[in-house]
C-alpha cells in the first residue's frame, strides 16, 4: 500500500483519482473512490495519516442515520434543516447544507455496509445552540466505535498518535466513558472491572508497541478508515509527499507533479483530483490575512495543512469563499513546553471550564464570558473582549475542590503532582485570591469581586451577568452531582486557588475553497474547474463559521468526500454517455 515515488517509472504513473491529504476527509475520499472501482493514489505531506481528525474526539455530526433513530426517533431531516437555517442563515449557501443532509444517511449506511468504519450514537450530546428551534439533545452526533490498532499491522506506525496530554500511562487512550470509570475506580465494582481490563490490555500492548493499541475517538475513526483502505487493495499511499504542480487544460485537471524527498514524478490523472489537505491554518500568508494577531503556536491542529494545495488551486482560478461568521473554528487552549522542547497545546473543550467551581477572568480580574458556552463561542468572545480590555491570555480560575474533582487543562483530577506545573508556570496558585491576583498581575479587589458574585450566583442558581447554565447544552457540560441549583455554577471557597492561562486556538478552518453541491471547486467565473474537488477543511464550511454541533467538521467531511469521489469516478463515464447520446 505504501508507495515510494522512486519506484514509479521515470515517465511517471497513472491513476484514476488522486487525493491530496490523508486526514479524515482524504482517507474517506480515497476509500469511496476505491469502493467505486477507481485506481487511487493518496498523497500525504507528513509521515502520518490522520491529520487533525486523529487528534480529535472523532464525533461525527450527520442527522437522519439509522443510529439517530435508535435514540431520537422523533428527529427528522426537516428539523435538522430548520436548526441549521436558524443557526447559519445566509452565512453559507443553503444548497450545500441541503446536499449534506440529503446524502448523509446513505453515506453512513454505505460506510458501515462496505467497510470497517462503524459508529454508535451518543446517548446525549446536544446541538451547541440548543435554545434554537430545530435543535436536539441527541441522535445527530455519532461516535466511532473503538478499534483494535493491532489489526493494522505495520500500518499502525503511520497512524498519527493522539496528543500525549490526552493519554495516560504512556500512551493509553481513554474516552469519556473510560475517564468516568477510572475516576470511580475505588468506589464502584463495575468501574473497577472496566479499569482493570483497560490497564491489563495496555500493559500487554506496551510489551510490543510504543503506545496503546486500543484506539478510541478520532484515532479509532482514522484507524478504521486506514484499515478499510488496506483491505480494499486499490489505493496506494505516498507519505512525505507534496504536490508541486497541477496540470490543467480546457478539458480540466489531468495531471500532477509530486515530490517525495529527491524523487519527482509526473502523475496522469484520468478522473479527478480531490483536495483534502486540511485548510489554510498553517499557511503564513493566509493566516496573517485571515487570523491577524493569532499566533500559529496556539493552533492545536496537526501539522501538514500548509495551504500549499489551496495555492495550487488558486493558481487555476479557484477562490476562497466569503461571508462566514469567522474564518476559523475556535477553542480556548493552554500552552506548556514539553520535556523534549515541543509545545503542548491543550484544548479546553469540556473537562474543566464549564464545571462548577471554575470561572474565567480577563487581565483585570473581571469575568467577560459565559464559561459554559461552546468552545467556539468562547474563543470568539476572548477575541472580542480583547478589543477593549486585555483578555488574551484570559485566566481560568478554580479553587482546590474543583481542581481535585475536574483537574485543570493538563493538570489531572486528584489534586496531586502539581509541583512541575507550578515550577514551569503553567499553573499559578495562591493561598488567597489576593495572592493569586498578585501573581497574575491583576487587581485583587476585582478578582475578589468576580468570585464573590460567582458565589452568590452559585447559591441562587442564576447568573445575571452572563446567563451561565441556562441552556440544555450548557447544563450537559456541568456537573449536577455537586448539588448546586445550577449544574454549571459552584462556589470558589476552598484555598488554595489556582489559575491557568488561556489563548484562542484555531482548531480548524471555516473559510475554504468555494465549491458547488458536488464538491467541485469553482473558478472566479463561478463555474466548476473540471476534475478538481475540495473536501474537509479545504472546502468552505457549509456551517458558515458557526459551530452548530459536535462533529460539524468531520460529518460534512465524510459526506462530501463521498459526493466528490462518486462524482469524480463517474466524470468521464458521464461525458462519454453524453457524447454517445449526442451522436
Amino acid at each position: 500500500m505504501l508507495l515510494q515515488l522512486e519506484n514509479l517509472p521515470a515517465q511517471g504513473g497513472e491513476y484514476d483519482v488522486v487525493v491530496i491529504g490523508a486526514g479524515g476527509a482524504g482517507l474517506a475520499a480515497a476509500l469511496f473512490a476505491g469502493l467505486a472501482g477507481q485506481k487511487v493514489l493518496l498523497v500525504e505531506h507528513t509521515e502520518y495519516v490522520g491529520g487533525t481528525t486523529a487528534l480529535s474526539g472523532g464525533t461525527t455530526w450527520i442527522p437522519g442515520t439509522l443510529h439517530s433513530a435508535r435514540v431520537n426517533p422523533q428527529d427528522t431531516l426537516a428539523e435538522a434543516a430548520r436548526y441549521l437555517d436558524n443557526a447559519i442563515g445566509e452565512r453559507a449557501d443553503p444548497a450545500l447544507r441541503q446536499a449534506f443532509l440529503q446524502a448523509g444517511p446513505a453515506v453512513v449506511a454505505a460506510l458501515e455496509a462496505a467497510t470497517e468504519v462503524k459508529f454508535r450514537p451518543y446517548p446525549k450530546h446536544p446541538d451547541y445552540i440548543s435554545d434554537l428551534p430545530g435543535s436536539t439533545l441527541n441522535g445527530r452526533a455519532l461516535e466511532p466505535l473503538p478499534f483494535d490498532g493491532r489489526l493494522l499491522g505495520k500500518l499502525f506506525a503511520v497512524l498519527r498518535p493522539p496528543i500525549p496530554e490526552f493519554t495516560v500511562l504512556g500512551g493509553m487512550m481513554v474516552d469519556r466513558t473510560d475517564i468516568n470509570h477510572l475516576l470511580k475506580l475505588k468506589s464502584s465494582l463495575p468501574s473497577f472491572r472496566h479499569s482493570l481490563k483497560l490497564l491489563l490490555r495496555h500493559a500487554s500492548d506496551r510489551l510490543s508497541y510504543p503506545r496503546g493499541t486500543r484506539l478510541v475517538m478520532g484515532n479509532a475513526l482514522v484507524g478504521r478508515l486506514l484499515y478499510s483502505l488496506s483491505k480494499l487493495g486499490k489505493v496506494q499511499l505516498a507519505l512525505r509527499t507534496q504536490a508541486s504542480d497541477i496540470q490543467h487544460d480546457e478539458g480540466g485537471v489531468h495531471g500532477l507533479t509530486l515530490r517525495q524527498g529527491k524523487a519527482s514524478r509526473s502523475i496522469k490523472v484520468n478522473q479527478g483530483v480531490i483536495l483534502a489537505s486540511g485548510g489554510f491554518n498553517r499557511d503564513p500568508e493566509q493566516r496573517a490575512r485571515l487570523l491577524p494577531g493569532i499566533e500559529m503556536d496556539w493552533c492545536p491542529g496537526a501539522p501538514g495543512h500548509t495551504g500549499q494545495a489551496q495555492q495550487l488551486a488558486r493558481g487555476l482560478g479557484a477562490k476562497l469563499a466569503e461571508g462566514s461568521l469567522s474564518p476559523a473554528f475556535w477553542a480556548p487552549v493552554s500552552l506548556r513546553r514539553r520535556a523534549d522542547g515541543s509545545q503542548a497545546v491543550f484544548p479546553h473543550f469540556m473537562l474543566d471550564r464549564a464545571k462548577p467551581g471554575m470561572l474565567t477572568v480577563n487581565a483585570k480580574g473581571a469575568r467577560f464570558v459565559n464559561e459554559s458556552t461552546s468552545y467556539h463561542l468562547f474563543g470568539l468572545a476572548m477575541q472580542e473582549a480583547n478589543r477593549s480590555t486585555p483578555s488574551i491570555p484570559a485566566y481560568l480560575i478554580c479553587d482546590a475542590a474543583a481542581l481535585r474533582q475536574y483537574g485543570m487543562g493538563m493538570v489531572r483530577p486528584g489534586g496531586k503532582g502539581l509541583e512541575p506545573f507550578l515550577a514551569d508556570g503553567y499553573l499559578s496558585a495562591g493561598n488567597t485570591l489576593a495572592e493569586l491576583a498578585g501573581k497574575l498581575g491583576m487587581d485583587p479587589a476585582t478578582l475578589e469581586d468576580s468570585v464573590a458574585r460567582n458565589n452568590r450566583y452559585a447559591a441562587s442558581g442564576v447568573d445575571s451577568d452572563f446567563h451561565r447554565g441556562e441552556t440544555a447544552y450548557q447544563q450537559n457540560m456541568g456537573d449536577p452531582s455537586r448539588g448546586q441549583p445550577n449544574p454549571n455554577i459552584g462556589p470558589l471557597a476552598e484555598a488554595p486557588y489556582y489559575a491557568v492561562r488561556l489563548y484562542p486556538g484555531d482548531i480548524g478552518a471555516a473559510t475554504g475553497l468555494q465549491t458547488d453541491t458536488q464538491a467541485r471547486v469553482l473558478g472566479r467565473d463561478g463555474q466548476p474547474i473540471a476534475g478538481l474537488y475540495a473536501v474537509g477543511n479545504d472546502m468552505h464550511s457549509i456551517m458558515g463559521g458557526v459551530y452548530t454541533a459536535p462533529g460539524i467538521t468531520i460529518g460534512p467531511a465524510l459526506v462530501f468526500a463521498s459526493i466528490a469521489a462518486t462524482h469524480a469516478s463517474q466524470r468521464n463515464t458521464r461525458a462519454l454517455t453524453r457524447d454517445t447520446v449526442t451522436q
